[in-house]
């Protein structure tokens, strides 16, 4: 799932470190499924309630207690991140996986990812189902597709 995103960050010798949340876990272990993930995989977290936002993340209460399921957010989680841990690339993923939707009034499927590096990027997706598990594969896939798509804009490839 995760080998070609792998692959330019090895070949480019960038790292990356990852925060979390409906996707529970999925894109980092994807990112270190492959041999040598310690070449660029320096870490992250699942960041799923605001107490983890605030002890984990270390962020001030405003943000802390913001809507979790937006770009703005997801944005602001993946600098917190990139800084924390001097990575090159920093990646947030946020949402509702179902079966239903979050305290937010997301509906379950709603998902907001997010890079931060030499440029930043945001999108939002829908999947319009509340199949917890398929959304959580779908968050992930779409985290690392936006991962992959944002080094290969800026380097060329």
């Amino acid at each position: 799932m995760a080998g070609s995103v792998a692959a330019l960050l090895k070949q480019r010798k960038c790292t990356v470190s990852v925060a979390e949340s409906s996707s529970g876990g999925l894109i980092s272990a994807a990112l270190l499924s492959i041999p040598g993930a310690s070449n660029y995989f320096v870490g992250g977290g699942v960041i799923y309630t605001r107490d983890a936002r605030r002890k984990l993340m270390g962020v001030s209460e405003e943000i802390a207690t913001m809507n979790g399921a937006n770009e703005e957010y997801a944005l602001i989680m993946a600098r917190q991140m990139r800084e924390k841990l001097g990575t090159d690339w920093a990646l947030c993923e946020t949402g509702a996986s179902g079966p239903e939707g979050n305290r937010y009034g997301d509906a379950a499927g709603h998902c907001c990812v997010a890079i931060a590096g030499a440029i930043e990027i945001a999108i939002t997706i829908e999947t319009e189902s509340d199949e917890r598990e398929p959304n959580m594969w779908q968050f992930a896939s779409a985290a690392l597709e936006l991962l992959e798509a944002t080094l290969r804009e800026t380097g060329g490839d």
